[in-house]
């Protein structure tokens, strides 16, 4: 799996405030939280960079959309299928 941070970094301790009654079954369920949290927080970073990438790349995927529905694209009459 693709992660968007140094998985070699240094550990860090911090200080959460989490829903008792969620920790308690998490803890009966013996889910390893520090994983579980960095995982989620993976998962956050590479879908909000995915939103970035798009939005700072907005025109030039709509100029590149404009492109081809008015031109095609380069192989147009070449394919087979």
């Amino acid at each position: 799996m693709h992660t968007s941070y140094d998985v070699q970094a240094a550990k860090k301790s911090t200080n959460l405030s989490i829903n008792s009654d969620l920790l308690m079954k998490a803890k009966a369920l013996d889910i390893n939280l520090s994983a579980t949290l960095e995982q989620a927080l993976n998962d956050v970073l590479r879908k909000r960079a995915k939103e970035l990438w798009l939005l700072e790349n907005k025109e030039a995927i709509a100029a590149y959309n404009e492109h081809i529905a008015e031109d095609g694209v380069f192989s147009e009459g070449l394919r087979l299928f």
